[in-house]
């Protein structure tokens, strides 16, 4: 009989995204210890500050790797004029959406948030919840379409007004680690979140 070993299906690779740190959110996370251990406290609010923040980012900014490669196009000798028309139309966009005051991509999409919460991580709270809280602030305070509707009957549908329910999954798993991944999903492209 083979041994037994576990493998992930799905591994990622290194992350290599810059991050960069939300003023003002050391007051949310604290280290305690517990049973000889040390744990993660996360304030609930955390969640809200931390899902509103990235979900306006999502929606008005791009990566500057992702702008990086697309400004190369311009200098590409293999690239046709129509492709360096394509590439100025994407800079001179991410430009006007950094403004926040029109989002990248005119079709907001679902919020979807996928997160894998470490078991040394303590939030004391109900984690849905202020992640939606974050999202609605979002929608609500910034220039972004709803795109969310709700059935009210078996032929009648109407439009949320601020672009819930969001989409969100919480993973259990280990460590002192909560990692989260924010996406405002166009119509259809929903399953791929899967990957993550």
């Amino acid at each position: 009989m083979p041994d037994f070993k576990y493998q992930d299906p799905m591994p990622l690779g290194a992350d290599t995204t810059k991050y960069y740190k939300i003023e003002g959110s050391e007051k949310f996370v604290s280290v305690v210890n517990f049973d000889g251990q040390d744990v993660l406290k996360v304030d609930p609010q955390a969640l809200t500050v931390l899902s509103n923040t990235a979900m306006r980012d999502v929606s008005f900014l791009l990566r500057p790797a992702h702008n990086d490669q697309v400004a190369k196009i311009l200098s590409d000798p293999e690239a046709s004029e129509n492709d360096k028309l394509v590439a100025m139309a994407f800079l001179r966009n991410a430009e006007i959406s950094a403004n926040f005051e029109l989002p990248f991509c005119q079709d907001t999409g679902t919020a979807t948030i996928v997160a894998k919460k470490g078991q040394q991580v303590w939030t004391g709270g109900n984690d849905a919840e202020r992640i939606s809280e974050g999202v609605y602030k979002t929608y609500t305070e910034e220039n972004l379409r709803y795109s969310q509707t709700v059935a009210l009957d078996m032929y009648n549908e109407k439009n949320t007004g601020t672009n819930l329910p969001a989409q969100i999954d919480l993973y259990a798993t280990e460590g002192d680690a909560y990692k989260f991944l924010f996406i405002a999903k166009g119509g259809g492209s929903a399953n791929k979140t899967m990957l993550f």
